[in-house]
């Protein structure tokens, strides 16, 4: 059963929570190759991703999107290593850079379905759509016109530690450029651990749009962070539990 936030005078809060518990690994091979990834689609200006949100209004800095783009990656390693033996045909992740207005037609193709992964940090609770991407029959606008806009399942990987943090700490989150064998000392340093937290499939997605499960822009979520765009939201507590997705 998916269940609506709690809305309250100052904002909306969780009600369906999930406790994080790491159930996939990361090899050093993997954090590297996803820190390499990153770097070059940010500091590195091999390729680019967009500095803004859709229907956001924080342009973001290098360093946002840095955080960002490294922690997706690690999301897709964790979702692959506890995938690739039950499914020994699964690609593992792409990792081409893109140029802006550019973007993946999907994550994971598994027996003709199209999956997305979506990460977000480890005490995170929501899986989080942005409403100016998704149209009301659940597909991904951006990939309407070379026909691979519907993905069948959505799964939500949440990550430790809190890259966010890491980037702030050294004061890099808000750069526009920072050493790379500085950040990369950073972020080698550090232990991570993923957990594959659950998934949803599509039809599932067409009732949080709907049915109205939107986080407004602006709106506050559990009382300390402000959205800074309008997103549809899935809550953890709510996801299949990932040992159910037999595809």
């Amino acid at each position: 059963m998916l269940n609506k936030l709690d809305v309250r005078e100052d904002g909306y809060y969780i009600n369906s929570k999930k406790a994080f518990s790491s159930n996939s690994s990361l090899s050093q091979e993997d954090i590297k190759a996803s820190f390499d990834f990153a770097y070059d689609m940010t500091f590195g200006k091999v390729g680019a991703h967009r500095a803004y949100r859709s229907g956001g209004r924080q342009v973001r800095r290098n360093g946002q999107i840095f955080i960002d783009a490294f922690q997706g990656k690690l999301a897709e390693f964790a979702f692959y290593n506890l995938i690739k033996d039950k499914y020994p045909g699964v690609s593992a992740p792409d990792l081409s850079t893109m140029g802006l207005e550019e973007w993946d037609s999907y994550d994971f193709v598994i027996n003709d379905k199209k999956i997305a992964i979506k990460s977000t940090k480890h005490f995170g609770q929501l899986l989080l759509l942005e409403t100016k991407d998704w149209n009301d029959n659940g597909d991904y606008i951006p990939n309407l016109e070379s026909g691979n806009a519907r993905y069948d399942y959505f799964v939500l990987v949440r990550i430790k530690p809190e890259g966010v943090g890491i980037m702030k700490h050294h004061r890099w989150l808000y750069s526009d450029e920072v050493s790379k064998d500085d950040l990369q000392n950073a972020i080698m340093g550090e232990d991570w651990e993923t957990e594959v937290t659950g998934y949803v499939d599509h039809s599932e997605i067409e009732t949080i749009i709907n049915d109205g499960f939107v986080l407004p822009q602006g709106a506050m979520l559990n009382g300390g962070t402000s959205m800074d765009a309008e997103n549809y939201y899935v809550q953890a507590g709510d996801m299949h539990d990932i040992s159910g997705l037999n595809i």
